[in-house]
């Protein structure tokens, strides 16, 4: 699902020249639905919509939704929003069909108008030839996508992933830190014999050669 979100200063739907809906200050939101949208998606959208701060609060930009105004919201089926050019023609077969978009379009209406206010939530005619008059403020135009929610990552996820390489470079450190045994001399200048007692470790050369001269030491 799809919301163009326009900051209006007032704007009106009229069909075979009578007027529809009309609002003052607030938004209007051309909707797209597509084939795959569910409740999900309504509801996503639906929440951003009505929770985006487009307006000023105490001479300061984006810091209010129109909820906290109290302002307006117009909302008017748009299915060309999800067309696909063939070369110069527009094509619309990602956008659901009408049986199926009109009760979910009213579905918006009817869960903004309650999460909102009823009197606040205007909309257009389904399906009909209309003209909708626009004063956008700003201009300020915002797209929400409901897919952005579909693909984003977790937190849970985020943390896991950030979490890894560490368990990794342990797991690497763990890896590399060598193995004592009979055979390996030990950092006092001793080694275990056979018979599990130390012995004293010297370096000599003979003929060139490296060869070690044990000592037994007999209090191990």
């Amino acid at each position: 699902m799809k919301g163009l979100i326009q900051r209006v200063t007032e704007a009106e739907v009229t069909v075979d020249g009578k007027t529809i809906s009309k609002i003052g200050k607030g938004l209007c939101i051309l909707l797209g639905i597509k084939t795959s949208d569910t409740q999900q998606d309504l509801e996503y959208v639906c929440r951003k919509v009505l929770n985006l701060r487009l307006f000023e609060k105490n001479g300061q930009a984006w810091k209010s939704s129109v909820m906290d105004s109290g302002l307006e919201v117009l909302i008017v089926s748009q299915f060309t929003l999800y067309a696909k050019l063939k070369g110069n023609k527009p094509d619309f077969h990602e956008a659901m069909k009408s049986s199926l978009s009109e009760p979910m379009y009213e579905a918006f209406l009817k869960l903004a108008a309650k999460t909102y206010s009823k009197e606040k939530i205007k909309g257009g005619k389904f399906g009909a030839m209309m003209q909708v008059n626009i004063k956008n403020d700003g201009p300020v135009t915002v797209e929400v996508f409901s897919d952005d929610v579909k693909h984003a990552v977790p937190k849970s996820a985020r943390s896991a992933a950030t979490r890894q390489p560490n368990k990794i470079q342990k797991s690497k450190s763990s890896a590399a830190a060598p193995v004592e045994n009979s055979a390996t001399p030990k950092r006092d200048g001793t080694e275990a014999n056979k018979h599990g007692r130390k012995e004293s470790v010297k370096p000599a050369s003979i003929g060139g050669a490296d060869v070690l001269f044990r000592r037994m030491n007999p209090w191990g």
